[in-house]
């Protein structure tokens, strides 16, 4: 692998270590806990697939007339990383965006869409996430995570986005948490089934297929501008740190839920 790829892997991987083994996993019981991280989680869908479009304006061609923009490699790869995310097959085999498919296990589990269908028509409307926020009563610990995805995209820097969308997204899901879900599937399988199979999905695509491709994007983009790289690391390391604070916050809420109950 890239040795620049490998510093950034090294440097990262203690962040990685706090995500995977956070202490959110430890408190998901139940059905209402699993909802409670879901109202979290969706947040980080919806603003991957923000990245990842962003991604795709910034190297290839999307507006007219057409002209070709950057490499054709680069290109290939963002596109094949587009189709997979943007129109998967879900489990009835119809295709949709993995945020549509999160939105389903969302309802089928019982967890409350009200909040994220707020947050979506606020934003159409108005264009401004702080409104979006406000409307939807956002939690904090979500409002910063994706302001921090809308820095990225907003500086418009290629490296720094594919970056982000490489080393800040894929691979973080642990085994723990599909234990926990595949056994709360056995106990409910009306109402876990979507969220199990969305996982299933992310482990065959986002964290196989897709995290090659972005890899090989991030190597390109960088290639040998040592200035990218630093800044790349910078970023990642950010964007980690962020992921911590989201999970913290479904962390203390599903804590307090469980307080309030004793």
């Amino acid at each position: 692998m890239n040795t620049a790829l490998e510093r950034i892997k090294n440097t990262i991987e203690p962040l990685r270590q706090q995500i995977i083994n956070h202490k959110v996993y430890s408190v998901i019981n139940d059905l209402e806990d699993l909802r409670v991280f879901m109202q979290y989680h969706v947040y980080a869908v919806w603003d991957f697939m923000s990245l990842l479009k962003s991604l795709q304006i910034n190297l290839t061609c999307t507006t007219l007339p057409w002209f070709p923009v950057g490499s054709g490699s680069t290109r290939a790869l963002i596109n094949e990383i587009v189709a997979g995310e943007e129109s998967d097959v879900d489990a009835e085999g119809e295709k949709k965006s993995h945020f549509e498919m999160y939105l389903d296990a969302m309802e089928q589990c019982g967890a409350d869409t009200f909040e994220m269908d707020c947050f979506i028509a606020a934003l159409k409307q108005t264009g401004d996430l702080e409104k979006a926020y406000a409307m939807a009563s956002t939690p904090e610990e979500a409002r910063n995570f994706v302001d921090f995805t809308f820095e990225i995209i907003n500086s418009k820097q290629a490296h720094l986005q594919a970056s982000t969308f490489t080393f800040g997204r894929e691979d973080l899901i642990p085994n723990m948490f599909h234990a926990i879900v595949n056994d709360l599937n056995k106990k409910f399988p009306d109402q876990i089934s979507l969220f199990k199979y969305y996982l299933d999905r992310h482990i065959e695509v986002d964290g196989d297929h897709h995290s090659h491709l972005a890899l090989e994007m991030t190597a390109e983009l960088c290639a040998e501008n040592e200035e990218f790289w630093n800044a790349a690391e910078a970023a990642t390391v950010a964007s980690l740190k962020k992921r911590i604070e989201l999970w913290d916050g479904a962390y203390y809420k599903i804590s307090a839920k469980s307080l309030a109950a004793i």
